[in-house]
């Protein structure tokens, strides 16, 4: 008698510790199955045509930029802004320059972001704000700073983000993405960088919870042997 007294107490205590985690499970687990992940990431929300380079326009050839950027450990060609640029990474960070002239060029501004979000943005908004962060949200917060946030004004409130060093949208950000985001911080317990899956409060109430079932499995067990004994 007193080992099913005391399973049924943690078994009770068990299940108040662990019975509102696994709602949060189950209803995040119930959006994230329901919910293409495609969409998720905002693959709709954005597409940037990628004209093949002028090769006529290309008058810096890769071995002048290397001699003329020493430091340089990376490099792509790529159009941008109706130009040839070298994308060219520095142990530091990004930066363009122009593939005829040679000329470093300075970080996107706000005409230029807002162009290319314009030109990426496949939604039925207009532009509602623009602003350059240079202390990242933490939808972003993987990304370099700083970026250009480019809002609008759809029903999903989308936004994207435009690196000034690089002039690619490194993100695409909208309220289905933000309540995954959300969620998916419910569902890995993970409170603060929503990104550790292997954290110490997920472990404890994982462990918890298998506790739980398997002190339900005893409990069941020792009613089934007692029934069949009387």
């Amino acid at each position: 008698m007193k080992q099913a007294f005391w399973s049924r107490r943690l078994h009770k205590w068990l299940g108040l510790l662990v019975g509102i985690q696994a709602l949060f499970w189950m209803a995040s687990g119930v959006y994230m199955a329901a919910i293409s992940i495609d969409i998720i990431h905002g693959d709709h929300l954005s597409h940037v045509e990628r004209p093949a380079v002028e090769a006529k326009a290309v008058a810096l050839q890769p071995s002048q930029l290397a001699a003329q950027l020493p430091g340089m450990t990376g490099f792509r060609l790529k159009h941008l802004l109706e130009r040839e640029v070298y994308e060219v990474k520095f142990a530091g960070g990004i930066g363009l320059v122009d593939a005829a002239s040679g000329k470093q060029l300075d970080p996107l501004d706000q005409a230029q972001a807002l162009k290319l979000a314009q030109q990426a943005y496949m939604g039925d908004g207009s532009v509602s704000g623009i602003q350059l962060l240079r202390e990242l949200p933490k939808e972003v917060a993987t990304r370099r700073a700083p970026l250009w946030r480019v809002d609008f004004d759809d029903s999903n409130g989308s936004s994207l983000y435009v690196s000034p060093s690089t002039g690619e949208v490194v993100a695409q950000r909208h309220s289905l993405w933000r309540a995954y985001d959300f969620l998916w911080m419910l569902h890995i317990m993970d409170y603060d960088k929503r990104s550790n899956v292997n954290n110490t409060l997920l472990r404890s109430v994982s462990i918890a919870g298998t506790l739980f079932a398997l002190s339900g499995i005893w409990l069941l067990w020792f009613t089934v042997r007692r029934r069949a004994a009387k």
